[in-house]
């Protein structure tokens, strides 16, 4: 059997991006319990050179429900970032991109095989078809947004470990 467009993309965002909520639950638990305030995590970075926090959790959001998006419309167009919000609101901004992707059908992202999607990045022009699109740029850019907003986490202290960014595996039934 074929792998879908629908598999290759939506389980997979979903995959993470409710690892992602689980991990921003233990910052949150690991906070309440050392009395740090968790919103000191939202401007935190890596490197001085790197994007903060907020960025990778949002972007999280953006390469996967706006990239599913892109297919259905052909072009990858997600709204403007918010920049630094609370804590609390970016845990309800990986809420809301769960809701998002389970609300994307297997018909409705499957019918989009095949099609071209460009995308204009400042001069540049990228011209992919819905397929290359996901696993060239959204599906990399995804992953590299949510592991890095673990990796900021794990690097102030919150005990995260290799499953916490897993998630929970799509095995199959034995």
């Amino acid at each position: 059997m074929a792998t879908s467009l629908y598999d290759l993309s939506v389980p997979t965002f979903l995959q993470t991006v409710r690892a992602v909520a689980g991990f921003l639950d233990r910052a949150a638990k690991h906070c309440a319990e050392t009395g740090v305030d968790p919103d000191d995590f939202v401007n935190a970075r890596l490197f001085d050179d790197m994007a903060p926090f907020h960025f990778q959790v949002e972007a999280t959001c953006h390469h996967s429900v706006w990239g599913v998006e892109a297919l259905k419309t052909g072009v990858f167009a997600p709204p403007a970032l918010v920049g630094p919000v609370p804590f609390a609101d970016l845990q309800a901004m990986i809420g809301k991109a769960e809701v998002a992707l389970e609300a994307f059908t297997p018909d409705e992202v499957d019918q989009c095989a095949g099609k071209n999607l460009d995308l204009q990045i400042g001069p540049r022009r990228l011209a992919f078809t819905s397929e290359t699109f996901i696993l060239s740029f959204s599906l990399p850019n995804f992953h590299f947004h949510a592991v890095t907003a673990y990796d900021i986490l794990r690097s102030r202290g919150v005990p995260l470990g290799k499953r916490d960014y897993e998630g929970r595996l799509r095995t199959r039934s034995a």
